[in-house]
């Protein structure tokens, strides 16, 4: 192969479809929008439009209900933690804060407070402080001799 002999693959480049480029095109005159109607004009957006029939969406019941003050937690697995004590981004022996899961790069940012969710297996004894738990995540951990800490309020409404 030389450098003269280089090109795509076939179907790599497809050539840009220019219409109302005239009659030779193929799509020249009204550009493949057929004759007036509101669908020839430019500028028209028609999505979820039904032709003056009540819409779908409009049809349906609103369901559901969306609380106004609900807490958004970052969650955090029991199996992320160990894969990063495993690669010595944790100390598994210093407390593990909410600030030093975020500093570790294992949480991005707090939000209302982390909670600790029991997915994965940890062998590391581990100190957690964290806003929440799941009672299998606290078991977990006390399981392989560490312990989770948790604000008064979390606890009072775990039990």
């Amino acid at each position: 192969m030389k450098l003269h002999e280089i090109r795509d693959n076939d179907g790599a480049n497809r050539k840009k479809k220019r219409v109302a480029r005239g009659p030779g095109s193929g799509k020249g005159k009204t550009a493949g929008r057929g004759i007036k109607g509101q669908k020839s004009r430019s500028g028209v957006a028609l999505n979820g439009y039904e032709g003056g029939q009540m819409p779908l969406y409009r049809r349906l019941p609103k369901r559901g209900f969306t609380k106004p003050n609900a807490k958004s937690f970052a969650v955090v697995n029991l199996g992320q933690i160990q894969s990063f004590v495993d690669a010595g981004k944790i100390d598994a022996g210093t407390e593990l804060t909410e600030d030093a899961l975020v500093a570790s790069g294992l949480v991005r940012r707090k939000l209302d407070g982390i909670r600790l969710l029991a997915k994965g297996e940890v062998t590391s004894a581990l100190t957690i402080s964290v806003t929440g738990a799941s009672k299998s995540a606290v078991e977990a951990v006390e399981k392989a001799g560490g312990r989770v800490s948790l604000p008064v309020a979390a606890q009072a409404a775990a039990e």
